[in-house]
């Protein structure tokens, strides 16, 4: 037997984690909301929204998720226990809700405007030059103490290049000041064409 022909309303599930679920088969009674949706996971803490006709929402958060699995005809699914939330708590619910993004320029807009501007300095090409500028100088020079200077100068060369308004003139004279060997100037000559492009 399938409770499917009394599931009219439409519910989203929204996850303590961010996930959001849509168009939910629902049947919403006064103690407890039942769907035949086993395929996702409701657990305790997460809220079920229902949008009304006149456009508001009734958002109710899950107490006891309530699994049973189907026995014969029976489909396998949720009858949960709620709690129906009023319009503040159902806000500060909703906002409570953590969202974890990875990656350059990764944001959320939920129901507001962005006006947030990102820079991203990924240029792997200066990264590689500044790593293999620290391979040469740990290559070519065999004084201890005239290396770490040398590694220290590529350091700053590093800040320089992901600082956000990197300076020519600074980078000009941090690479100048490096030894004189074919390849170190090679590279420091990439850097600063890198920074004029």
């Amino acid at each position: 037997m399938s409770l499917s022909n009394m599931m009219k309303d439409k519910l989203i599930l929204q996850k303590q984690n961010g996930n959001v679920f849509e168009n939910i088969n629902s049947l919403v009674a006064p103690k407890f909301i039942m769907t035949e949706r086993d395929d996702l996971q409701i657990e305790t803490g997460d809220l079920l929204i229902r949008k009304l006709p006149n456009g508001l929402e009734d958002t109710f958060e899950v107490i006891d998720p309530g699994f049973y699995s189907g026995i014969g005809q029976l489909s396998s699914g949720y009858k949960v226990t709620y709690k129906k939330l009023g319009i503040p708590e159902a806000e500060t619910a909703i906002k409570n809700i953590t969202y974890n993004f990875h990656g350059e320029n990764a944001r959320v807009n939920n129901n507001s405007v962005d006006n947030s501007t990102n820079i991203v300095n990924s240029n792997s090409d200066i990264a590689e030059h500044i790593e293999l500028l620290r391979t040469e100088v740990s290559r070519l020079i065999k004084s201890t103490e005239e290396k770490r200077d040398a590694l220290d100068i590529v350091d700053a060369i590093e800040c320089q290049m992901n600082s956000e308004k990197p300076s020519k003139a600074v980078l000009k004279t941090l690479i100048s000041a490096l030894p004189h060997a074919g390849s170190i100037a090679s590279i420091g000559s990439f850097l600063l064409t890198a920074l004029a492009g």
